[in-house]
């Protein structure tokens, strides 16, 4: 029988603390640069961000991909908290649509093709 071991938590604090980190410290990096190029505004409703409210606006990444951060900023686009929730959610669901019908063959079925035929023949 394997003997029962309990997790190190004291270790796996010090690993999701790390991997935090180090995403903040890329995000930090991408954001930064996105808000030296570009102007304030979010690219989907157009409002204004600036002072305490800059922080509600937030780098989207067209391709989806984190890493893909290129220096002219081609990637990115600044949208607020609220659009950058809805952007992704709408990719979400065209993702879900996109994948209902994979698999399944189309139907060969037709249930009228005869019925010309079944309409012409005469009663016994």
């Amino acid at each position: 029988m394997p003997k029962h071991t309990t997790p190190n938590h004291a270790r796996l604090d010090r690993v999701v603390a790390e991997a935090r980190r180090q995403r903040d410290l890329r995000e930090e990096g991408y954001r930064e640069r996105a808000l030296k190029l570009f102007p304030w505004i979010c690219g989907r409703c157009g409002r204004e961000f600036a002072g305490e409210r800059l922080r509600e606006l937030t780098v989207h990444h067209k391709d989806h991909n984190h890493d893909n951060n290129p220096a002219d900023g081609s990637n990115w686009e600044l949208l607020c908290l609220y659009c950058h929730d809805n952007e992704h959610s709408r990719v979400l669901d065209e993702t879900v649509r996109g994948r209902s019908g994979e698999g399944q063959a189309a139907a060969t079925h037709n249930p009228f093709a005869d019925l010309q035929a079944l309409l012409k023949k005469k009663p016994d």
